[in-house]
């Protein structure tokens, strides 16, 4: 076994008592969630639901800019960077940090998105203050050694090449690029071999000096765990980043070339498709209605019409759902599902007869009623488990939905009625569809030329 894999091994087995720890016993109902505001005594804000019943903390934070603030030129700094970031930092290398982190069952990792650099620190109460001080080096120090980046750059690019030769990869990545020519959001978070071959330790810092800030910081903290000591770990981790970040600016944009069918020529028997168009913003006042609608179409699995039509009376597909993702600078709406690529084109034809029926027609009383008790009861999965609370008090403090509005839910979904319903249906689904199609040519599509 190699000197990683090794420090992988251990890391998972010193981890399983933490998850269980986590996962065990702590089911909080939304409606008894007590959120605190607090402020640290260097002025940073947080949000914190207190949890003494179980010797842990869980603390979720992210900072704005994602993959939207990589350099033109080079896509995949910012995802990058968040495999690097436990990687070694101030006097431990790669090995020496992952060895502080098993000893004492610290989980802590970090995801890029396309508007946000989110991370996540699971300890136990009694390892608190090495957790956050080791957090604290990975954000403040971290060193970017030559192996530990030449290891993450041929792991990132190893993962690049097996998503070249996957449908629903190369469906997701031409829809972007489709949608949003010219903007940042059409590049790939992971960016591409030729971007990420060329990005070095340089590219990294200047990142993480320009993002990686107080005004641009988020928080969620969850545990055994009361204001004062709180507030006095936050500054110890957070409050040496420098006060500003450097965003650049990154223009409103929706999606574009809606109505068009982009196929993308790969040799396999299955193929991939996404239907995306425009969404809603979080806090636009029709979003809940949009939500309802969307569960009613495809979201709600099992009951839902996409369901319906395209698995259970046609056998098209396994799997068809539908989601709203609102971002920062933009919102998209999209259906995506997997079918034979000898009934692709009848599987679009459904989706789009039933995404236009709706959109003409609305969802009925009945379909409204029962999306509401569903969507209503199971907001409280989103808080069955403290890391999952953290992450709901972060998400909540970026789309800017105010402390109270885990209290204020119900009342907006039951607010919400038929006639509502079906203006935003029109609203949401009548603007047409981008469709990406990736599997092998078919005689339909001949016309147009495969991108890949």
């Amino acid at each position: 076994m190699s000197g990683f894999a090794w420090i992988g091994a251990r890391r998972a087995l010193a981890l399983a008592a933490l998850v269980l720890t986590l996962s065990a016993g702590f089911a909080l109902p939304a409606s008894a969630t007590k959120i605190e505001r607090i402020v640290s005594p260097g002025g940073i804000e947080a949000w914190l639901v207190r949890e003494p019943s179980q010797p842990l903390v869980a603390m979720e934070f992210a900072f704005r800019g994602g993959s939207s603030q990589d350099p033109a030129d080079k896509p995949g700094v910012a995802h990058m960077l968040t495999t690097l970031l436990d990687e070694g930092a101030g006097d431990l290398d790669s090995r020496a940090f992952s060895e502080r982190l098993e000893d004492k069952a610290i989980e802590l990792k970090f995801v890029a998105g396309r508007d946000t650099i989110t991370g996540s620190l699971r300890t136990l109460v009694d390892h608190r203050d090495e957790a956050f001080g080791l957090l604290k080096l990975a954000l403040t120090s971290p060193r970017f050694d030559p192996e530990a980046v030449e290891r993450m750059r041929a792991a990132i690019l190893s993962e690049l090449r097996r998503q070249s030769t996957q449908p629903s990869e190369l469906a997701d990545r031409q829809w972007w690029e489709t949608a949003f020519p010219g903007h940042p959001y059409g590049h790939a978070v992971q960016g591409t071999i030729a971007s990420v071959e060329g990005i070095d330790a340089a590219d990294l810092r200047a990142y993480v000096g320009r993002i990686l800030a107080r005004d641009n910081l988020k928080i969620g903290i969850v545990g055994d765990i009361d204001a004062e000591t709180a507030g006095r770990l936050i500054d110890s981790v957070f409050g040496a980043l420098p006060a500003q970040a450097q965003l650049t600016p990154v223009p409103y944009a929706e999606p574009q070339a809606l109505g068009k069918r982009v196929p993308v020529n790969l040799d396999v028997p299955q193929a991939s498709l996404m239907l995306g168009g425009k969404g809603l913003a979080r806090r636009d006042p029709d979003y809940m209605a949009a939500y309802l609608v969307n569960h009613i179409l495809g979201g709600g699995s099992f009951t839902s019409r996409l369901y319906h039509e395209v698995r259970e009376k046609r056998g098209l597909a396994y799997s068809v759902f539908s989601m709203l993702f609102p971002l920062q600078h933009t919102a998209a709406f999209f259906v995506v599902t997997g079918t034979r690529a000898d009934r692709a084109n009848e599987t679009i034809e459904v989706i789009e007869n039933e995404v236009r029926r709706i959109a003409q027609e609305g969802p009925t009383a009945e379909e409204l009623a029962k999306a509401k008790s569903y969507v209503k009861g199971s907001y409280a999965l989103a808080f069955d488990t403290s890391p999952k609370i953290a992450n709901q008090l972060v998400q909540i403090q970026l789309d800017d939905l105010g402390i109270d509005y885990v209290d204020r839910r119900i009342a907006m979904i039951d607010a919400v009625t038929v006639e509502h319903a079906k203006r935003v249906a029109q609203r949401l689904l009548g603007g047409g569809l981008l469709v990406t199609d990736a599997g092998p040519m078919r005689g339909a599509v001949d016309k147009t030329p495969a991108v890949r």
